[in-house]
């Protein structure tokens, strides 16, 4: 058997989630994969990936395709989460994504700076917002080579 296939959603907004995971089944995308995982604050998505915390049997087997990361996240935001990602040797190199109703400029180059893959303005409509979860989902998990 291979490897389990993950995608990580770091979102705090509860209706976001709700969102994002209509628009992942409705496209097929998380039949793709074994979970579609959800983190509710940065910290939880650091302690999901190093299998910290209420992740700790996980270990350090977790490696999703790519991670679905929030920019304004309260507490640690994405930015931040980001940084520690890319700090560390195991997820310095996993693609992330940052999807974040943001689309000030700033935030978009620290993203970057900071080692983002991708950056994506959230769209406010649910079926460009369900769109763009399509075109995500296929290009990362059916097009991209992961390391």
């Amino acid at each position: 058997m291979g490897e389990e296939r993950i995608i990580l959603l770091v979102e705090d907004d509860e209706d976001q989630v709700i969102l994002a995971m209509r628009a992942l089944r409705k496209h097929g995308i998380a039949a793709e994969v074994d979970e579609v995982a959800v983190a509710r604050s940065g910290e939880e998505a650091l302690d999901f990936l190093f299998g910290e915390g209420a992740h700790a049997e996980r270990g350090t087997s977790v490696a999703p395709e790519f991670v679905l990361l929030d920019i304004n996240l309260n507490g640690m935001n994405g930015l931040q989460v980001l940084e520690r990602l890319r700090k560390n040797e195991r997820t310095q190199i996993m693609p992330v994504i940052l999807f974040s109703s943001s689309k000030e400029h700033e935030d978009v180059v620290a993203g970057y700076k900071l080692g983002a893959n991708s950056y994506v303005a959230k769209p406010a409509n649910f079926d460009r917002f369900s769109e763009a979860m399509l075109y995500l989902g296929w290009y990362w998990l059916n097009f991209n080579e992961s390391p």
